[in-house]
């Protein structure tokens, strides 16, 4: 079993696109089309490759989640990614920048941008293939050292 999409309601499909687009160059628009939901017409499409995508509809209203507060809601969703180094330069290219570093460890590097619609994302590169590293919690095994 495996994730295969995430529904995202967003204001702006073209602002998304040209995020994902820096994200995932190699992802293309599988599918999309128009309809209504609730009442209100919207947009839609489905953007990824042949087993992974985003659908993303244009009939959002108001403001995402605030962040850094505590309301109930999603707080962020992670891609796994060979070369980190990539995703950031190509993200930094086009306009987006860093919203906050990720953790320092010997086993994997993160970082943490922010979507046009609101939404946290996380890219991770493991540097381990060795699952118990991999999924180590550093500030646990801090502890147990101590």
């Amino acid at each position: 079993m495996y994730l295969e999409h995430v529904n995202l309601v967003v204001a702006d499909i073209g602002a998304m696109l040209n995020f994902y687009r820096a994200a995932f160059p190699h992802w293309h628009i599988r599918d999309e089309g128009q309809g209504e939901w609730y009442g209100k017409p919207r947009k839609w499409l489905h953007f990824g490759d042949d087993y992974h995508y985003l659908a993303l509809s244009d009939h959002g209203e108001g403001e995402n989640r605030d962040l850094a507060g505590h309301s109930v809601g999603l707080a962020h969703f992670a891609y796994v990614t060979n070369n980190l180094n990539a995703v950031i330069a190509r993200l930094n290219t086009a306009g987006f920048a860093i919203a906050k570093p990720g953790a320092d460890d010997p086993y994997r590097k993160n970082i943490y941008f922010v979507d046009p619609a609101g939404f946290e994302v996380e890219f991770v590169e493991y540097l381990s293939d060795i699952p118990a590293e991999r999924n180590l919690n550093q500030d646990k095994a801090r502890k147990e050292v101590l």
